[in-house]
């Protein structure tokens, strides 16, 4: 038998929990500021429904660099500058929080694919929600490289909010 869903309200002075998936593209942080402004507007902070987590993604450098011995001094420049740029999407996310005056936020930038990460994110957290952009890619390139988005939304324990930003009309 299946397990059905509470629809009782989180308990007086607890949050449901929120995880948005960020990485360095547009469509990403579109997605974040897209629920900033929907899920977290300012001046109404006091009866926030959502506590907020937002989650990016580095690949392991050993997948990056494979092979022993000499490479290792390459190992460990590309493990920096894979530091340095998590650090980097973490930075952006925490302008655009501050920018829209979110400041209780959580920022956490973990090691691993993209795919299982938030879906990790989401069952350490216990999060109600999971928040991912969308690249808008066609099938043959999401067939190519796997879509992160189509992947939480079959694997996620949870909601899974989409974010795809409007083509313009000509």
């Amino acid at each position: 038998m299946a397990e059905e869903a509470s629809s009782e309200p989180a308990a007086e002075g607890t949050k449901m929990t929120m995880v948005v998936g960020v990485d360095d593209s547009e469509p990403s942080f579109y997605a974040l500021r897209w629920t900033l402004q929907h899920f977290f507007p300012p001046g109404h902070r006091p009866q926030q429904q959502y506590r907020l987590v937002v989650v990016t993604a580095t690949p392991s450098a050993a997948v990056a660099i494979a092979g022993p011995g000499a490479l290792m001094d390459v190992r460990a420049l590309v493990e920096s500058d894979l530091k340095r740029a998590a650090q980097h999407v973490i930075d952006k996310a925490k302008d655009l929080c501050a920018q829209l005056q979110v400041s209780d936020a959580e920022f956490e930038a973990l090691e691993g694919d993209a795919r299982s990460v938030l879906c990790d994110a989401v069952e350490r957290h216990r999060a109600e929600m999971l928040v991912v952009g969308s690249h808008g890619y066609g099938a043959i390139k999401r067939a190519v490289l796997g879509s992160v988005s189509d992947y939480c939304a079959h694997h996620a324990h949870c909601t899974v909010m989409i974010v795809k930003k409007p083509k313009p009309k000509h």
